[in-house]
Parts: C-alpha cells; structure tokens; sequence
C-alpha cells in the first residue's frame, strides 16, 4: 500500500451493512467482532434488532445507514435487488460520500456488477463486486472464500475488511471479474453434489453401506468439500438450507445466460441448472441444495417416503 492507501484503510471504521439474511447476519457481527463500527440495514426490524444485540447498530433506511460510513456493504440476493438498493431513487449511491467504499458481496450478473461499478465511478465511489462462497458455516466461522473485481486501489482499501470476513481473499480482476469467478463456483458446486447424489443412490442400489464408502471416497480423488459437508447431511435426509436450492437455481442462470453470451458450451452444467430448476418447480425450492439427491431418487424410482 502507498502511504494514502494506508490513511485510508486505518480511517474505515464505520461500516454500513445492508442486508442481514443468513449470510448476512453472521458477516456484519464478525466485523463487529474485528472492532467496526457497524450500522445495519434490513427490512425485517428482528434482524436488525439482532445485530444490535452482537453489538451494531441499526438504520431503519439505505439513507440513513450509508449517510457518514467509510464503507457499505451489500448481501442481497439478486441483481434487481443490488440495482434497486444501490442505484435506485433513495439507494445507497444517492446518499454514500465521495470517497466511500461499496462492496457488494452479492451474487448477481457479471454485467451489473460492472454496470454498477460504472455508477460509482461517475459518483466518485470504488466499486468492488466480492461475492462469497463457504456458506453459513463459512459465514459465522469468517472463513468465506472472496473473489474480488475491481480496481487494485480499492482493493488495497478494502482488505482489511474483507480479512476479517473470509480466510481467502484473493483480487481476480477488474470489474465484473468477481462475479464471473462466483459463477464459475457455482457450476462446480452444484455439479459435484449432483455427482454425490447420483453416486449415493448407485451405492445404496447396491446395497452397499453408505456412511463408510463415504467414508473411503473422501480419503481419495473423489475428495471434496462437498463431500465432506454435504454427505452426512444427505444420508441423514436433513435438508435445512444452508444455500436454497432457489438460489442456486438463480445462479445457475446466471452462468447459462454468461456462457451462452461469450459462445461458451457447459453441456453437464446446463444438464444440472436443468435439474435443479426442476427441483425448484417442484416445491422444493426452499430446501438446502443437496436436496439434488431426491431428485436422482425419484429419476430412479428410489424415492424414500416419509414416515407417518
């Protein structure tokens, strides 16, 4: 960092928060908890009395949260929201200071994280788009995975924010980069726990012990997060949200409408945003996204009725 740089970083105190949902909520109380001032925004009045309970402050409006921070964050949950909070009449640009920081840590099209970052440049406000991936746990545990897009400068400015929200943080790029690296996140995620959903129903078609060929498969190549933090859950049917499979269905369009722009083919990707948004059609949006598992079951007559 050059010496403004450094003013600047040591100056971020107060942080405005908007939005306080699942991810949200644990994200503003570990900046908290790493000595910001932290002034929360969200339309429930509960969330907001929440974080006043982990030590922030609440604002009952966009205006008057951002009105004075350092730096505003954003976790909303889709680009309409980002555009209408941030851009919209009474939205946070229309009221942060020249000089602030926005990070938006939503996930949304890479086009308006760009468009974005566009506005704010005009406003004279860096843009960074820093979409997360580790959910809930990741989230309380401030061990987030943060891909960042925008200019280096603002990034320098940011790190110490985002450092005591993740345990990787890494600059991919300029604007729109992030968002574009949270896609491809995604696609792998959603892909690999429609592979361990398949590879579940195979196992148990052959009446083979499920909890210990997990067991084995995680020891080897077929290793992954996924694996390790979704299996046990899938096998015990527990399928609370930690990431909705509405959500994911939405980012899975996110990364079908982004190749089919660049000319790009995801021929197993587009198959899995196939049948997640079925599985969202089918009442089962609110469901964590491992959820995929009951769909391979049905596909193969091995659905497992509920008890009475």
């Amino acid at each position: 960092m050059d010496e403004t740089t450094q003013e600047f970083a040591v100056s971020v105190r107060t942080i405005a928060f908007i939005g306080l949902g699942v991810m949200g909520a644990p994200m503003a109380a570990n900046l908290v908890r790493a000595g910001f001032d932290v002034v929360g925004h969200n339309r429930s009045a509960a969330k907001r009395e929440a974080l006043v309970a982990a030590g922030g402050r609440s604002a009952a409006s966009v205006a008057e949260a951002v009105t004075g921070a350092d730096a505003v964050i954003t976790m909303l949950p889709d680009s309409p929201d980002v555009e209408a909070v941030v851009l919209g009449e009474g939205g946070a640009l229309e009221h942060m200071r020249a000089g602030a920081l926005l990070i938006d840590m939503s996930t949304i099209r890479p086009d308006v994280a760009r468009a974005v970052a566009e506005a704010g440049e005009a406003r004279g406000v860096p843009v960074l788009d820093a979409p997360v991936s580790g959910g809930e746990q990741g989230a309380v545990e401030a061990k987030l995975s943060i891909m960042v897009g925008g200019e280096p400068e603002a990034f320098a400015l940011a790190e110490p924010v985002l450092d005591a929200l993740g345990a990787t943080v890494v600059h991919v790029g300029a604007a729109g980069a992030g968002q574009t690296v949270k896609a491809s996140n995604q696609l792998i995620v959603a892909g690999v726990i429609e592979l361990v959903s398949e590879a579940l129903v195979f196992l148990d078609a052959h009446g083979v012990d499920r909890e210990r060929a997990v067991r084995v498969l995680a020891g080897g190549l077929a290793g992954s997060t996924v694996l390790d933090r979704k299996a046990a859950s899938m096998l015990a049917r527990d399928f609370a949200p930690g990431f909705r499979v509405d959500l994911h269905h939405k980012d899975l369009g996110i990364v079908t409408a982004a190749a089919r722009e660049a000319g790009v083919a995801l021929p197993l990707g587009a198959l899995t945003a196939t049948l997640m948004g079925s599985l969202s059609a089918q009442g089962c949006g609110s469901l964590d996204h491992s959820a995929l598992l009951l769909q391979v079951e049905r596909m193969s007559g091995r659905e497992v009725k509920a008890a009475d």
